[in-house]
């Protein structure tokens, strides 16, 4: 029998841990630079109020960070209200750009949020963290300050509520085993699902936003064929506390995750739409919208001159 060769995939990355980055470190090397921190939300009144509340009073009270934007994704609880009360500016999805868009969707959140900031770094963090800790955002940032060479920062963890220290489900049985198949240089990315990263507005808004689940793994391949792999950072954040969403929600996500892989690798692989069919179920139409790069939208480099 023919033996099988283990080969694991080369690190082009710069790794850091958030331990490296308290706030005196980060003020120290923030300059004049400004970083806002962005939180997409949908329905997170549960948590996002927490969340704001320790990044205004240990961060952006302290001068590490110039402000908390809240996009409220068509929420139909408290979050706005809760988000607001905390110290946030909250922004509603449907006032933005709504030439361009007046859906739902994570990317088209993402993307709608780096028109309404203004920092020179923009940080994401998912509004459903429990037991949160300004790790989140500390890590993610501190490569961005450190390295000037560093253009993109992601950020990983470990879940306590499942084995191993890899991805989620979607993750490890669809994003993993495709990025293998179709872009190899992103292997040793350990989460490129996970919701804490950030990057230089200079580079971020030279790339599409894919508009549902599939703008993470989109703005990997994206950024990473345009600017290298070797101005990505990855960063510890240790354990992560979540919502733990069931299977039938995660099944769009993997449907997402893999049109806009197979799309990026070869158009005529797969349509930018598609029906998701489960037994016992309604069909699910899943879209691959795209919104532009803001670089190419007169209204965003009217607002930046």
């Amino acid at each position: 029998m023919k033996a099988v060769t283990e080969i694991g995939p080369s690190d082009p990355t710069r790794h850091f841990h958030h331990g490296e980055f308290p706030v005196d470190v980060l003020r120290r090397l923030k300059g004049s630079r400004t970083v806002s921190v962005c939180l997409p939300a949908r329905n997170e009144a549960m948590t996002v109020g927490d969340i704001v509340t320790t990044l205004r009073r240990e961060l952006l009270e302290h001068g590490v960070i110039d402000e908390i934007i809240v996009i409220d994704d068509h929420s139909t609880d408290r979050t706005a209200a809760v988000a607001r009360a905390a110290g946030a500016q909250v922004v509603a999805s449907r006032d933005l750009l709504g030439d361009h868009g007046v859906g739902h969707g994570k990317g088209e959140v993402l993307w709608k949020s780096l028109y309404a900031t203004q920092g020179d770094l923009v940080v994401w963090c998912d509004a459903d963290i429990r037991e949160f800790d300004t790790r989140f955002v500390r890590g993610v940032l501190g490569p961005l300050l450190a390295d000037d060479d560093v253009y993109f920062s992601k950020g990983y963890y470990r879940r306590h509520e499942s084995n191993g220290s890899g991805g989620g489900r979607v993750t490890e049985l669809v994003a993993r085993p495709l990025l293998s198949l179709f872009f190899p240089h992103l292997s040793s990315i350990r989460q490129p699902l996970s919701g804490e990263y950030g990057g230089r507005r200079d580079a971020l808004e030279q790339v599409p936003f894919v508009c549902g689940y599939g703008v993470d793994i989109g703005l990997l391949i994206d950024l990473s064929a345009r600017f290298g792999m070797s101005g990505i950072a990855q960063v510890d954040l240790d354990i992560r506390h979540h919502r733990n969403r069931p299977l039938s929600e995660l099944s769009p996500q993997a449907m997402a995750v893999t049109q806009t892989i197979l799309h990026r690798a070869n158009p005529e692989l797969v349509g930018t739409s598609g029906l998701l069919l489960r037994p016992e179920e309604a069909a699910l139409r899943i879209d691959l919208d795209e919104r532009p790069a803001l670089v190419e939208l007169e209204s965003y480099l009217l607002r930046s001159a």
